[in-house]
């Protein structure tokens, strides 16, 4: 059972300077500001979003009805906010963030490795996002000036131009993030809400729009569908399973983000799924097919208010998700591996340029692309570092770090010259057993359980290299480690 009482409150620790920056520092009192309403309206206003719309929207459009997609994304959600809350303990606790608390079970060189995996694949969500934003972008100049519609640059520049948005929200700071979803998370509900309500009437009514039944005609091809899906929807949240220390580390208490989150996360993306599973059903019935994207959805109308005023809160969604899940993270994860040379804002700025040279067109041209190339596919790299970070912290630590000792060389995190080779051991193991299905089809369904495989195996594997280590184990002992 996570401890909700402990919160150390550093104000400034002994250093080296290869491993610490403003940035990276542990969050003094005067920074833990968020409350339990801040977490909320942090994954309300991160679910509310359109990659969340297209991945409930996938599972209609794969064959399941609509309580099938609903219990399948509660079950997913359920499931991911058990290492969401076991990994943001010790950002509350001791107010670090996820490259430094990675650099416990890794090295504080080692480190480097896993925060490197999560930002890259923040990059290319970041890309997914902007992409995504510079098309809503794009239609609201079509709805306003419909001869724009034969122009195809118009979708590039909106893009560049919603692009240079996110980058100025980066320059303004973490603090900026916390207003923005705290005024947006309400505004956000209605206009989904109002969405739902507009696309029920034009199917008639509740009783049409979700009468369609399993497309699935036995238990074992619905089987075959839902566990790749159930990966899905953990591997879609498994990058704040990682780096939710970034955030956890300005909290107030323990409790603060422990029922902000408990109660934020699964009802906020069960309750939009809704929103994309009950409007893909209601396009079926209007149009004759399953729209998965709902800027497609929006420019089947010839209502430019209506699509006008959706299209503006699709923006506003894209913006809050894309700073606050693929921004904040990154940034940390590329300042530390210099964090002399490095900023928040210098990180925040490789992102952006990452996420460009990633190519988001091709990861969003289809809804398989997106589910089982994209989402599954990176969970596998994922479930592996989230495995030993839990394993480390809770199994071995008992949740006691050293704090000081994560800013120095040659302390207690050192392991071989800043490199902990167990944890890299195990880490290689889990994404090679979670990703060989892809090579060899007779394994396919260690692929389908990718971030399971990766996140047991290599939990498991650390473990039990670890125990060769000599340890002192306490709640007020280190784990030095090899």
């Amino acid at each position: 059972m996570i401890d909700t009482s402990d919160v150390v409150v550093t104000e400034r620790v002994p250093h080296d300077t290869r491993l610490y920056n403003h940035d990276l520092a542990p969050t003094t009192a005067a920074q833990r500001t968020w409350g339990t309403y801040n977490y909320i309206a942090l994954w309300f206003s991160m679910s509310m979003e359109v990659t969340t719309y297209m991945l409930a929207s996938s599972l209609i459009a794969g064959g399941m009805n609509w309580y099938e997609a609903v219990g399948t994304i509660l079950l997913g959600n359920l499931i991911v906010l058990i290492p969401m809350l076991l990994n943001a303990h010790a950002g509350a606790k001791y107010g670090i963030p996820f490259p430094v608390f990675v650099r416990a079970s890794f090295g504080v060189r080692g480190a480097n490795i896993p925060a490197v995996l999560r930002a890259v694949v923040a990059c290319g969500w970041f890309g997914i996002q902007s992409w995504i934003g510079g098309q809503s972008i794009a239609a609201m100049v079509n709805v306003l000036w419909p001869s724009t519609l034969a122009l195809h640059w118009v979708v590039g520049v909106c893009f560049m131009g919603f692009w240079l948005l996110n980058m100025y929200v980066v320059w303004r700071g973490v603090e900026s993030i916390r207003f923005l979803q705290s005024f947006s998370a309400p505004f956000l509900l209605a206009m989904s809400l109002m969405l739902l309500a507009y696309m029920t009437h034009k199917a008639g009514g509740f009783g049409p729009m979700l009468a369609a039944p399993s497309r699935f005609a036995t238990t074992g091809a619905f089987l075959h569908f839902f566990f790749p899906m159930l990966t899905a929807m953990v591997g879609y949240w498994a990058t704040l399973s990682l780096n939710i220390p970034d955030f956890t580390r300005y909290a107030k208490s323990q409790d603060s983000q422990i029922f902000g989150q408990a109660f934020g996360l699964p009802v906020a993306m069960t309750l939009y799924s809704f929103i994309g599973i009950a409007c893909t059903s209601a396009s079926t019935v209007v149009f004759g097919e399953p729209i998965w994207s709902p800027i497609t959805l929006l420019g089947r109308f010839h209502e430019p208010l209506i699509a006008f005023v959706a299209l503006v809160s699709i923006l506003t969604a894209t913006l809050n998700v894309n700073i606050g899940a693929n921004v904040v993270s990154p940034s940390n994860d590329f300042s530390n591996l210099a964090p002399k040379y490095i900023s928040f804002r210098t990180g925040g700025l490789i992102t952006g340029v990452l996420g460009l040279a990633m190519m988001p067109w091709k990861l969003m041209a289809t809804f398989g692309n997106y589910i089982f190339g994209w989402l599954v596919g990176y969970s596998g790299l994922l479930g592996p570092v989230a495995g030993i970070m839990v394993a480390d912290y809770f199994l071995l630590r008992r949740r006691y770090l050293e704090v000081a000792e994560l800013y120095k060389r040659n302390g207690l995190y050192e392991y071989d010259k800043g490199f902990n080779s167990k944890a890299i051991v195990a880490l290689v193991v889990g994404v090679f057993c979670a990703l060989i299905g892809l090579k060899v089809p007779a394994l396919r369904f260690l692929y389908d359980y990718a971030w399971f495989v990766g996140f047991f195996l290599s939990g498991g594997v650390y473990i039990a290299l670890m125990q060769s280590a000599p340890t002192h184990i306490g709640e007020k002992k280190a784990y030095p480690g090899g």
